[in-house]
């Protein structure tokens, strides 16, 4: 087709908070090319993603009715409004819809459509004359790490600790507790009658192409190593979607409060929407940031078992850091904190979003992977590869971290005479340059788009 054709274009992402977003991110910038999105959410959610919709007559958002399951919550609709063990559920629920998403793509009649999770879209699609291509918010390396261990076998604990063969970094590999839970998870119900290895596996198997969220500048090494693994599929890149510089400002709450400190000082810690320790670990962190003698604001989730932060902050804690230190379990404007001038330093689990948001600040990176093998390998990728952070310590086999592991990588990041610390800095600070340069991503959208028209 003419390369100056606009495409329209259906996103159907996964029914999380951490998926429809950055789905949502990139459809505004290939609307902004003028391209037509029809954007399936939840019908429920669709308020909360509303306002960062920035060209609603090009983006439309097509409601969705999520069949209710006995097992879920009446309402429940994304993996926000239930706890871990019950994103099974939302997965069935998601694949109850399949009738409702036949009919809908019928209608509009998009010439592509970008999915995640859903296992049996690539076949519905190719039976109405649709292109699929299968778009992964995660890290490349993620995926490129795991395709070269799963091609037609079975993983072990033991092999996934180790790169596989022709992985074009020895640096990142997998702790045993790591690997362990990336075994684990493969053999889970996702949905009903379906592993979440298999409805990931069966998406690539039978979508037309492959998209990942990144840049060849940074991961142009692993997209050639899983070019290598799937052979003929083909592969894309959307760019790093940046995020959209925002008319909103801070709370005057977090603002007054975050001023009141000196520039660059501050830690901020936030492991994700859908992420929570245990009171021991919570503990540990907590306890981590008091030692290092550091302002902080933590966003930290409670542990499933409790209502609130308050009732696992270890005695006397919230007296000892009054007035210095906050732990806060509601939203944050994460963006703006990060932009923020007093705020130096980020500990983060590893969340794709929450990386891209902090690799275009100057906070420094204090890298605590979640639960996820993305977050694992994520960290690895950011401290042993790319050196623009520091991975907090952990056990290798059980994979817990102590309040002195936290100190220890937090006070090497702020420590402008740390020889380590100087170079994250540095590198950081090239990667920083590199992703904010006129028309880099521009750039990167646009390759993207001509590799999306090259499937018609």
């Amino acid at each position: 087709m003419d390369a100056s054709s606009p495409l329209h274009i259906a996103m159907f992402p996964w029914f999380a908070m951490g998926h429809l977003i950055p789905y949502l991110h990139l459809s505004n910038k290939l609307a902004k090319r003028g391209h037509r999105i029809s954007f399936f959410t939840p019908k429920r959610t669709q308020s909360k993603l509303q306002h960062q919709n920035l060209l609603p007559h090009l983006i439309t958002f097509i409601p969705i009715t999520v069949p209710h399951v006995d097992t879920l919550p009446l309402h429940a609709e994304t993996t926000s409004d239930v706890p871990f063990s019950s994103y099974k559920h939302i997965a069935t629920a998601m694949d109850l819809t399949e009738k409702d998403i036949e009919l809908l793509l019928q209608n509009l009649k998009p010439q592509i459509v970008l999915f995640d999770f859903q296992h049996w879209l690539p076949n519905l699609a190719r039976s109405l004359g649709i292109k699929s291509v299968q778009y992964i918010i995660g890290n490349p390396a993620t995926f490129a790490y795991l395709s070269g261990h799963t091609r037609g076998i079975h993983f072990t604990a033991e092999n996934l600790m180790k790169p596989p063969q022709g992985f074009p970094d020895s640096s990142i590999r997998l702790r045993a507790h790591e690997a362990q839970r990336v075994v684990t998870a493969s053999k889970f119900e996702f949905g009903s009658g379906i592993t979440l290895y298999d409805r990931f596996n069966t998406g690539t198997k039978f979508a037309d192409a492959m998209a990942y969220k990144g840049c060849r500048e940074i991961d142009g090494d692993h997209i050639n190593y899983m070019k290598s693994q799937l052979e003929r599929k083909p592969i894309m890149l959307s760019g790093p979607l940046l995020p959209e510089p925002t008319n909103s400002t801070l709370d005057e709450k977090w603002d007054s409060w975050l001023s009141g400190f000196t520039t660059k000082h501050v830690i901020y810690c936030a492991l994700g929407s859908e992420c929570s320790l245990n009171k021991s670990q919570l503990e540990e962190l907590v306890l981590g940031l008091e030692l290092t003698g550091f302002p902080f604001l933590a966003a930290l989730k409670p542990p499933v078992e409790f209502d609130s932060i308050e009732q696992v902050l270890p005695e006397g804690f919230k007296e000892r850091v009054e007035g210095s230190g906050v732990v806060y379990d509601g939203w944050v404007q994460q963006q703006l904190i990060l932009e923020h001038p007093s705020v130096g330093c980020f500990i983060t689990h590893c969340g794709a979003a929450s990386i891209t948001e902090a690799l275009v600040t100057s906070c420094q990176l204090v890298l605590l992977p979640g639960p996820y093998s993305d977050h694992a390998i994520a960290a690895r990728n950011l401290g042993s590869r790319m050196k623009v952070g520091i991975e907090v310590e952990k056990g290798e086999e059980n994979g817990l971290f102590s309040k002195e592991n936290v100190c220890i990588a937090v006070k090497t990041v702020m420590d402008d005479e740390n020889q380590v610390g100087k170079e994250i800095r540095e590198n950081h600070s090239k990667i920083r340059n590199l992703l904010l340069s006129n028309d880099f991503e521009s750039s990167c959208i646009d390759g993207f788009v001509c590799e999306l028209q090259s499937l018609l």
